[in-house]
């Protein structure tokens, strides 16, 4: 479904999680398991749909994510490391070649229901998580690199995005209008002139003001628009 999601794997009076891939798909979803009693979970909203913990009301909190190039992200922070393709496996993992031809392609896997035609089912949207708030954009609105300001139910955010690199990140804006100062839109200016950082964490004012990250991740539309409802598509 193109998601990837960080999720917090820490519940209330239990130990942390620890998930596998269990190899079931779900409206071609991937169905993860819990390695405490062998649940199958499903990976976009993070609950727990057969087995013991099932309506157990339980479901993970997402976390904020960013796809972007490993250019771009070195590049801000030049000290991360990257998992090996030295797997010890024979399968392939350089970029591209796992579920290449898939991602290629406009044909799903397997079936999936796409009832909202306003997008086609892989076009790729960014998803904000906010429990009740949830809220997508499709990727092309961030042509060239875009500030976009909007509303999840009463919270005010930006998003600052890239569909070039598909970078999108999303965070409370306190009501600051912002507008870029550069092409990189890792700093921002307010209408006052004041200048902001944009950092994973926060967008940082001149006077020790932060304004936090927000829980969101890239998805196809069929899997959105399946799972947790509709996109915005013509915000400034």
């Amino acid at each position: 479904c193109g998601s990837g999601i960080l999720f917090d794997t820490r519940v209330k009076d239990r130990e942390p999680l620890v998930f596998g891939s269990s190899g079931f798909l779900y409206r071609s979803n991937k169905l993860m398991y819990d390695t405490q009693t062998n649940s199958l979970w499903n990976q976009f909203t993070g609950r727990p749909v057969v087995g013991a913990l099932t309506n157990s009301g339980i479901t993970l909190n997402v976390l904020p994510l960013a796809t972007t190039s490993w250019k771009q992200w070195k590049t801000a922070h030049p000290e991360s490391l990257v998992l090996s393709l030295k797997t010890g496996y024979s399968r392939d993992y350089t970029p591209g070649r796992p579920y290449g031809v898939y991602f290629a392609t406009n044909a799903l896997m397997f079936p999936a229901p796409t009832d909202d035609k306003r997008l086609k089912p892989k076009d790729q949207v960014f998803g904000l998580r906010i429990s009740g708030n949830e809220k997508a954009w499709p990727i092309s609105v961030f042509a060239g690199g875009k500030i976009i300001h909007d509303r999840a139910g009463v919270i005010e955010i930006v998003l600052i995005g890239d569909a070039e690199t598909r970078t999108v990140r999303a965070y409370r804006s306190g009501g600051n209008r912002f507008s870029k100062t550069g092409s990189d839109l890792t700093t921002l200016e307010t209408a006052d002139g004041r200048r902001w950082q944009v950092t994973e964490a926060a967008i940082q004012g001149p006077d020790g003001q932060n304004l936090s990250r927000l829980p969101g991740h890239l998805a196809y539309w069929f899997a959105w628009s399946g799972y947790l409802g509709s996109a915005d598509q013509n915000k400034e």
